[in-house]
């Protein structure tokens, strides 16, 4: 999805603020909402221009950048169930001490050690990061990969696409174009992320969906529209309620 490679290709600074700046645009790195420059939004009997807004958008939208970080999944933030509550309990400006209580374990001596277990985590990603950046200005033999969706349900193998694989897959099962129908559905587990991940863009984030609407939309891309939909939902592009009365594009 375009959003989700946004999201992977800003720069730290733009991760921790939640939004990327492109043009005249604010655009919201956690699900594609945009503000405009030039136009006043009012909002709760105040006005606010388009940075603003965007602002109050993360916050009442998704808490915080952090909230929304945190709720990845752990293949994505390689925070363990313990660390993720830990970090959680630590934003929320919570003592050793209560930390200690709420979660019932050792002693506040302990929560010492997690927070120094959680710093070294911290000097080896940066550490890692600049290796990385660094690697990048000599390996130009590093194919491009094709970064995860950020709702994926479990990075693994099938996610190790390189650019020149996802066009291959697309213009096989997209003969007419990527806009045209589907020739055929694939079998391969990589070659469906690829196919879905391409499909999705026809829906737009934020809007709710019937199943009447969804059906008629991937009907148009392919005859076993339920297929599609069930795929969808397996592999964290759409979520759903519980009825099937309404569909949404996950953004988290």
């Amino acid at each position: 999805m375009a959003i989700s490679e946004r999201f992977w290709n800003a720069s730290l600074e733009e991760l921790k603020q939640g939004y990327v700046v492109e043009e005249n645009r604010y655009i919201c790195l956690l699900c594609g909402t945009e503000t405009e420059k030039g136009i006043i939004y009012p909002e709760g009997g105040m006005l606010y221009e388009a940075e603003r807004q965007m602002q109050n958008h993360i916050r009442q939208n998704h808490g915080s950048v952090f909230h929304y970080l945190i709720r990845l999944n752990k293949k994505l933030t390689g925070l363990t169930d313990h660390q993720n509550r830990l970090m959680q309990l630590f934003y929320e400006g919570k003592s050793d001490k209560e930390i200690q209580q709420e979660l019932d374990i050792g002693s506040t001596s302990t929560i010492r050690n997690h927070r120094f277990a959680l710093k070294e985590k911290e000097r080896q990603a940066k550490v890692f990061l600049v290796l990385m950046e660094l690697l990048k200005e000599k390996d130009k033999h590093a194919p491009q990969i094709v970064n995860p969706h950020q709702t994926a349900k479990m990075v693994d193998e099938r996610y190790n696409v390189t650019q020149a694989e996802r066009e291959g897959i697309l213009k096989k099962h997209f003969p007419e174009g990527t806009d045209g129908p589907l020739k055929s559905f694939p079998s391969k587990q990589k070659h469906k992320l690829v196919i879905l991940r391409e499909i999705v863009q026809r829906l737009t984030p934020g809007r709710f969906y019937s199943e009447k609407e969804i059906n008629e939309i991937l009907k148009t891309t392919y005859p076993d529209y339920a297929l599609l939909r069930r795929y969808l939902i397996q592999y964290g592009f759409m979520d759903r309620l519980p009825d099937g009365s309404r569909y949404w594009l996950k953004t988290e």
